[in-house]
């Protein structure tokens, strides 16, 4: 009898083994097509992530125009600069602001470095650096002129 009992015990486990092999073998395709599809997943989230710091990155940008952008990023507005052209063009404060259609207050709390133009009023003060006095004198007569007639 102990040969039988033997015979069946390793019968029972010989078949156990094989079930439990063909579970594992199921069981074995599906982990290996989900750890592809996670892969696969893990690729189109950092591809997205990247779009959406590209995304946040221009989004943060200033939205003028461009050629606003690119007077303003190369140069940078130093009230002291200010003063200068501002003197070197022969102009008081009052002539400067009706240049750029703001009050004197606001060019004389840019000159003390209170605040800071915008980047419109900033690529006019850059384009204002080219300008010889005798334009800027003939600009101011025409104002005069269309304000006064």
């Amino acid at each position: 009898m102990p040969n039988i009992a033997r015979i069946l015990k390793e019968e029972i486990s010989r078949l156990a083994r094989r079930e439990v092999r063909s579970g594992f073998e199921k069981n074995r395709k599906s982990l290996a097509q989900h750890q592809r599809e996670i892969a696969s997943l893990k690729k189109e989230v950092k591809a997205l992530q990247r779009q959406v710091a590209a995304i946040a990155r221009t989004a943060a940008r200033p939205t003028t125009g461009a050629a606003v952008q690119t007077e303003t990023r190369q140069r940078r507005f130093v009230p002291k600069g200010l003063v200068s052209t501002r003197k070197r063009l022969g102009l008081s404060a009052a002539e400067l602001a009706s240049l750029l259609g703001v009050t004197a207050q606001t060019i004389y709390n840019w000159e003390r470095g209170a605040t800071r133009p915008g980047p419109e009023l900033h690529s006019k003060l850059v384009a204002l650096r080219g300008v010889g006095k005798r334009e800027v004198t003939a600009h101011l007569a025409t104002l005069r002129q269309a304000s006064t007639g």
